[in-house]
């Protein structure tokens, strides 16, 4: 099964290139024939030629980052964009939510629509759609919302995943926890699932463990590349009798998002090591899965500097409220291991009851996808996707942000010129706060 992907703004258009070359590259590694022909049927469409064609369209409202995807992708020579799946303007959303969501994306609905209906209909079964892009600038985050809106209204039925990257806390925009807030009040009420990816996480890890002197948006992008495309390529399910090509979309949803009030999710993957390191690194599944399993529970997205003094609460603590605890307590998980001796690899740590909510069964909260083929050049690789408590600090502090200058009504008078009103602000305000409040109150 297909997916189409939907990249938005500068962002997601930067990102996507990477994630497609990274989904690409694994694909055609070796002699791995039925592993291939499913990861490129499921991100790409071959030409008559044999070229492969990524299922994807490119939108932005200024056509710099667009161009470049599409020349930096046809000269790689492994895959290219479709010549026709772009779609862009001359003048951009000016960092603002409101121009992107009630200006532009209005105004180019239907041909976005279009392109996207092309793509949808070069897929013999359609596994669902997923939209990339950022919640600090104009376009990601304004014309991303609206063209969501449009994808939930053509296809009620299919899955649609937003991607989302969290900008940096120091701030990239003056206004972007403004953005971040509508993006994100709008979208829990259209997607079926929230992934994402935090800057200023992804920035720690370029620069402590792939020892990156000089970090730059691109050195982020493919951090960001490796860790979507470990979750997405094909990996065998515990019902998927030994078949790939099932569909990944909406198992990634049924497994994690199973109630409407819990939709964000977030990621880890070990390990990350310079390319240079990892020819002389061994890996076993006992530590990585051990250091797996203290990352979700302290919350640390890293190897280095895991919090091991951090446990879950004994059976008799399992009702007190977690407010305030330093546990990342969890909905559900989902495992994904590729590589070596991968079937020998023992999960049991993950499936602790004491990890997740009183109100699903671990047998019920977590799942485990594996795949013997080693995936972007490392030998052992563990992935894990978590919806948990993992993103209450980062949403937490955003709103409260977002709050400060609503209180002295900063910068609100560009929104309401585009027809963003106060009260579509506290809406939104009050929208993710009661997200917040949900998950302080998993137990």
């Amino acid at each position: 099964m297909s997916i189409v992907t939907v990249q938005l703004g500068q962002c997601g258009n930067q990102v996507g290139h990477e994630l497609f070359h990274v989904l690409c590259s694994d694909a055609l590694e070796g002699q791995r024939k039925v592993y291939s022909t499913a990861g490129c049927e499921r991100f790409f469409h071959q030409t008559s030629r044999g070229e492969l064609v990524a299922r994807a369209v490119l939108i932005d409202m200024e056509p710099k980052v667009i161009n470049q995807s599409m020349s930096r992708a046809a000269k790689c020579g492994m895959w290219r964009y479709g010549e026709s799946s772009h779609f862009s303007q001359k003048q951009g959303s000016g960092n603002n939510w409101a121009n992107g969501y009630r200006v532009h994306g209005p105004r180019h609905r239907d041909v976005v629509e279009e392109l996207v209906r092309r793509e949808v209909e070069r897929c013999d079964r359609l596994a669902g759609l997923m939209a990339m892009m950022s919640v600090a600038g104009g376009t990601g985050s304004g014309v991303g919302t609206y063209v969501t809106q449009c994808l939930r209204d053509i296809y009620p039925k299919t899955f649609i995943l937003n991607h989302l990257t969290w900008p940096y806390g120091t701030g990239e925009v003056i206004v972007q926890n403004y953005n971040s807030v509508l993006t994100l009040a709008h979208l829990y009420q259209l997607s079926d699932a929230i992934l994402v990816h935090e800057n200023d996480t992804v920035h720690r890890i370029c620069g402590q463990l792939l020892n990156i002197e000089h970090i730059s948006f691109g050195d982020v992008n493919k951090v960001i590349a490796h860790q979507l495309g470990s979750v997405l390529q094909p990996a065998l399910t515990a019902d998927s009798h030994g078949v790939y090509g099932r569909n990944p979309l909406g198992e990634l949803v049924s497994a994690l998002a199973c109630h409407p009030e819990y939709k964000l999710l977030s990621v880890c993957t070990i390990p990350h090591m310079p390319s240079s390191s990892i020819a002389y690194s061994t890996f076993s599944w006992p530590s990585m899965l051990k250091h797996l399993r203290q990352m979700l529970i302290s919350n640390t997205k890293m190897e280095e500097g895991i919090n091991w003094q951090v446990r879950p609460p004994a059976a008799s603590e399992r009702t007190r409220s977690l407010t305030g605890s330093r546990f990342n307590r969890s909905l559900a998980n989902v495992l994904i291991l590729r590589g070596k001796d991968v079937y020998s690899a023992e999960t049991g740590g993950l499936e602790d009851p004491a990890l997740y909510t009183s109100w699903l069964s671990s047998e019920e909260a977590f799942n485990s996808w594996k795949s013997p083929v080693p995936f972007n050049k490392y030998e052992k690789c563990a992935t894990l996707v978590s919806n948990s408590q993992a993103l209450l600090r980062p949403l937490d502090n955003m709103v409260g942000k977002a709050w400060n200058m609503f209180a002295s009504r900063a910068y609100i008078h560009q929104y309401i010129k585009f027809g963003i009103s106060e009260e579509d602000f506290l809406d939104s305000f009050t929208s993710i706060e009661q997200v917040i409040s949900s998950y302080k109150q998993l137990h």
